[in-house]
């Protein structure tokens, strides 16, 4: 991965916005990091370019962290808390680890705060649930908890979360390959990598 990039063009390959979230370290692999969580702000984009919030919740957010800059730093704080404790989660799966209860209490009590946000009503000329407008700072948190339990609850009708198997990567994707053998979180990346060291090991042998 490039260290260079930033929150704002890093690569969004995990196929569902919990595992991009997991996947703002850009290695979790023989070394961690870096992180491009480095404040709330990157954690505003991050959600804009996934459309977890509009422009109009973008500005608010931004605004409420400007006027309290020790409650947005306490807010970046549990936003990493929660993304350590998906990646444990969604692991889980790839390696058939045991589950934290703890981990999955901090995703369930997120979770429940954002359905508490919602309200039935009539969307396009059908009844939807509505979330309400994002106004506090942990609105961005609790979104992505409440769709991370619903990927970790759909575990029976879809593949199990994968690990890209780069020795310095580790980000994690749902394999929507046709033969369900994806092994890299980019065959342009990681996957080319690993091609040519085993190119290169086999000219040294």
């Amino acid at each position: 991965m490039n260290t260079r990039k930033t929150i704002h063009d890093i690569s969004l390959l995990g196929g569902h916005p919990a595992l991009d979230f997991v996947n703002t370290v850009d290695s979790r692999g023989e070394s961690w990091g870096p992180d491009f969580l480095n404040s709330y702000t990157d954690l505003v984009a991050w959600a804009s370019r996934l459309d977890l919030i509009d422009d109009k919740e973008r500005d608010t957010l931004l605004v409420r962290a400007g006027r309290s800059p020790s409650d947005a730093e306490k807010e970046l704080r549990q936003a990493k808390e929660l993304r350590e404790a998906l990646n444990r989660l969604f692991l889980s799966e790839f390696d058939e680890s045991p589950v934290s209860r703890d981990d999955l209490e901090l995703v369930a009590g997120m979770a429940r705060h954002a359905q508490l946000q919602q309200s039935l009503g009539c969307v396009g000329g059908r009844i939807r649930w509505r979330r309400a407008d994002a106004k506090d700072l942990a609105a961005i948190s609790t979104r992505v908890a409440q769709s991370a339990a619903e990927l970790l609850t759909s575990r029976d009708g879809r593949r199990p979360v994968r690990a890209c198997e780069g020795p310095n990567c580790g980000w994690l994707f749902l394999d929507q390959s046709r033969g369900g053998h994806r092994r890299w979180c980019s065959d342009k990346t990681c996957g080319s990598h690993a091609r040519v060291r085993k190119f290169r090991a086999a000219e040294a042998n």
